[in-house]
């Protein structure tokens, strides 16, 4: 019988985890917080054999020990044992989240120069050599933020809210700012892919995170996409370290 492992991805917007039978993707939670009977009452009902947490906000503590005390439990950070090597300046400053999506980038294409592409709160650019070094990348705003920021620093701009309908024309105000946040972003992604591959032979690109469907239409460049590539990723570290 497989081994559960749970893969607890707590991000700027949510708190999410991924349950894997083995190697394989069973389920996706989001979780309504962090707090000690809701780590009690996933390890009761899915008795994992291991865990991993890749955290960029401040989680409750104690989490770690409630996952240290039923699992082989690891924490993503920067003295994680990983297939790739990581910036020399300042690793601690990595987010965890980064880390876990080029980690599944090399284990799914090795030997490839990977960009991969993270849209959630923020979007980050994450390039990883065909050497498996983990260089750097970039960040930019990500489209819930990209709605926010104009309506909080305008006097009348509403607040929108993501939508699949939308055209390049808008009609009013809220399709305007669909068409300029979504199809602006979409431009600033497939302008970002062509100056990496102006400058990488053996190119490949990887989208993921929650706000890919929103966009994977929109791109002209190829692109592999997988709105779980993160989760994929922690599975494969805490294989690496919890042995």
């Amino acid at each position: 019988m497989s081994q559960t492992t749970l893969c607890f991805d707590f991000g700027n917007t949510r708190l999410k985890c991924a349950v894997f039978e083995g190697d394989t993707l069973k389920e996706m939670l989001v979780l309504e917080n962090d707090q000690d009977d809701t780590i009690q009452g996933l390890i009761r009902q899915y008795r994992p054999a291991k865990s991993i947490l890749s955290s960029v906000i401040s989680h409750n503590p104690d989490m770690e020990t409630l996952l240290a005390a039923a699992t082989r439990f690891h924490k993503l950070d920067h003295h994680s044992r990983l297939p790739v090597t990581t910036p020399v300046g300042k690793p601690e400053d990595i987010g965890a989240d980064r880390l876990a999506m080029v980690v599944a980038a090399v284990h799914l294409f090795p030997g490839k120069n990977n960009l991969v592409i993270g849209l959630g709160t923020a979007i980050t650019y994450n390039f990883v050599n065909k050497y498996h070094e983990f260089i750097g990348g970039g960040i930019s705003p990500g489209m819930e933020m990209r709605f926010k920021s104009l309506h909080h620093y305008t006097a009348k701009l509403p607040l929108v809210k993501k939508d699949w309908n939308l055209s390049l024309i808008g009609y009013d105000t809220r399709t305007n700012i669909l068409s300029g946040v979504i199809l602006g972003m979409a431009k600033e992604i497939d302008g970002m892919i062509e100056f990496y591959d102006e400058k990488y032979d053996n190119f490949n690109v990887l989208l993921t995170g929650g706000d890919t469907p929103f966009f994977v239409y929109h791109l002209k460049n190829k692109i592999f996409a997988d709105p779980n590539l993160i989760y994929k990723g922690l599975y494969a570290i805490s294989e690496h370290n919890n042995v």
